[in-house]
C-alpha cells in the first residue's frame, strides 16, 4: 500500500522489502552479469544465483565456504523469513563454522546488554527489560526469540551493529561536515554516497502515489538518501569490527537486517569493501507470490542467493498501522501517518491526534506503546483517548484479520467525545 511517510517511517521501509508490485525486485542494476536476467523463486528453494544451482540449506551452507560476511535480509514481522535465518545459522553451525551474528535493531553502544545475554547471565524476561527491547525496536519479541535462545544454546556471539537513531537522522538534516564531535564518533569517516545505482534503486522505493515523494525538494531526497548510506555504512563497518576481533580465519558474520539493506548487493555489502576485502555473500528471502497471490520474479542480480518464502501474510501480532513521533510537552504521542488498510484507519485515528492513554494506561512513548501492544493478540480490542483540536476523543481499535471493507464494517464506537 502507497503513504505518506515521516523520516521515520521510511527508515522503516527501507528497513523491510518492497512490495514486488513496486518493480524494486526488478531493476537492471547490480551485477553486470546478471542485471538483465529475471528469476522466479521457488517455494523452500535455495536459489544460487550466479550458478542457477537449486540447493538445500545444508548445501547454501556448502556454498558459503570462504564467506566471511554474509548479509541476510529479512521483513521484520514474517516469521517464515526469522525461521528461514535461523536454518541458515543452524546449517552453519552444523557445517563447524565459527558464527557471529550481527543484529540491526540494537545500536552497538548496547552490547553491554548483549554480552550479557550470550554470557547466560540474564533471563530472557530480564533481558528483554534490561535491554529496552521496545525501545529499540518495537516489534514483538517473539518474533526473533528462537534465533536468540539458538544463539545463547550455541555459543554464537550476538552483536549490535546499528548506530543511536537520532545520529542518522543528524545525518541526514545537516550532512556530515555540520555534525557535532559527539555524532560524527558514532559513524564510519568514509562513507559512499555517490553510487548513481544506489540512487537509482533508493528512489524505487517511493511510487507515484506517494504524496510525500512528490513534495519534497532534491536537497530533502538527497538527505534521506545521505541517511541511508550512513545507516548501510554503519551497520556494515560494526559487523566488519567484530568479525575481525575473532582469530580464526573461517569465522563467519551473519548479519541479519532488513532486506532493503541487501539487494543488489547495494546497501549495506557496498559499504563494508571499505574495510574489508574478504568474501562476502548476499542472501536474500522472496516471496513465491505478491500480496494479491500472483507469482512474483525477480531481477538475478538482486542478490547472490534467494530462498523462496510463501507470500506474505499478516503478521503473527497485530499492529495498530500508524506511526507517531514522541512530544516532550507534554509527553504524548502524536499521529504523524495512518496506513490506508488498517486497524488505526478503521478505528478513526487521524494526521495530528494526540495519543493520551490506551486502555486507562499512559503512553507518552514509543516503548511504551510498544510494550502494550505486544500484549494484544488478533481478536483483541484497545480503547484510545486522543486530543484532537480542543476535543478528547475515544477511539476503540479492533484488531480482525479482515479485508479492507470488512474493517470498515467493524463495530468501532462513533459516539465520539469523552472527557479529558
Amino acid at each position: 500500500m502507497k503513504r505518506s511517510m515521516s523520516f521515520l517511517a521510511l527508515l522503516l521501509l527501507l528497513s523491510s522489502p518492497a512490495p514486488a508490485q513496486d518493480g524494486t525486485w526488478n531493476l537492471p542494476i547490480g551485477d553486470p552479469a546478471r542485471k538483465e536476467k529475471t528469476v522466479r523463486p521457488l517455494l523452500d528453494v535455495v536459489l544460487d544465483l550466479r550458478s542457477g544451482d537449486s540447493l538445500t540449506p545444508a548445501g547454501l551452507a556448502e556454498r558459503l565456504k570462504g564467506v566471511r560476511l554474509l548479509f541476510v535480509g529479512e521483513s521484520h514481522t514474517e516469521i517464515e523469513i526469522h525461521r528461514m535465518q535461523l536454518r541458515v545459522l543452524q546449517e552453519l553451525k552444523r557445517a563447524g563454522r565459527r558464527v557471529h551474528v550481527g543484529l540491526e535493531m540494537y545500536p552497538y553502544s548496547d552490547q553491554g546488554f548483549l554480552d550479557q545475554w550470550n554470557a547466560g547471565s540474564l533471563t530472557e524476561e530480564a533481558f528483554v527489560k534490561k535491554s529496552r527491547w521496545y525501545k529499540s525496536w518495537g516489534y514483538h519479541w517473539d518474533y526473533y526469540r528462537e534465533i536468540f535462545l539458538f544463539a545463547r544454546a550455541n555459543g554464537i556471539p550476538l552483536h549490535g551493529v546499528n548506530t543511536p537513531r537520532e545520529v542518522v537522522s543528524a545525518v541526514r538534516k545537516k550532512g556530515f561536515k555540520d555534525l557535532t564531535p559527539d555524532e560524527a564518533a558514532h559513524i564510519p569517516s568514509r562513507i559512499d554516497t555517490e553510487s548513481s545505482e544506489g540512487k537509482k534503486l533508493f528512489a524505487a522505493n517511493f511510487g507515484p502515489e506517494d504524496s510525500m515523494h512528490g513534495s519534497m525538494t532534491p536537497e530533502q531526497l538527497e538527505g534521506m538518501y545521505r541517511a541511508q548510506c550512513t545507516w548501510d555504512a554503519t551497520m556494515a563497518f560494526n559487523a566488519v569490527q567484530a568479525l575481525k576481533a575473532d582469530p580464526d580465519p573461517a569465522a563467519i558474520m551473519v548479519v541479519l537486517i532488513g532486506s532493503g539493506h541487501v539487494v543488489y548487493g547495494l546497501g549495506a555489502e557496498r559499504q563494508a569493501k571499505a574495510w574489508f576485502d574478504g568474501k562476502t555473500a548476499t542472501l536474500v528471502p522472496v516471496p513465491i507470490q505478491d500480496e494479491k497471490g500472483k507469482p512474483i520474479t525477480v531481477r538475478a542480480s538482486i542478490g547472490d542467493f534467494i530462498w523462496g518464502v510463501p507470500r506474505p501474510t499478516d503478521p503473527i501480532y497485530p499492529a495498530l498501522g500508524i506511526s507517531t513521533r514522541e512530544a516532550k510537552d507534554p509527553e504524548r504521542l502524536v499521529v504523524i501517518a495512518v496506513e490506508k488498510e488498517g486497524v488505526g484507519s478503521a478505528a478513526g485515528f487521524r494526521t495530528g491526534d494526540e495519543i493520551v492513554t490506551m486502555d486507562d494506561g499512559a503512553v507518552p512513548t514509543k516503548e511504551t506503546m510498544a510494550l502494550r501492544m505486544s500484549e494484544k493478540r488478533w481478536a483483541d480490542a484497545a480503547v484510545f483517548r486522543v486530543r484532537r483540536g480542543s476535543d478528547t476523543i475515544a477511539l476503540t481499535a479492533y484488531f480482525h484479520r479482515t479485508a479492507d471493507s470488512d474493517l470498515k464494517a467493524s463495530p468501532v464506537p462513533t459516539d465520539g467525545k469523552a472527557k479529558p
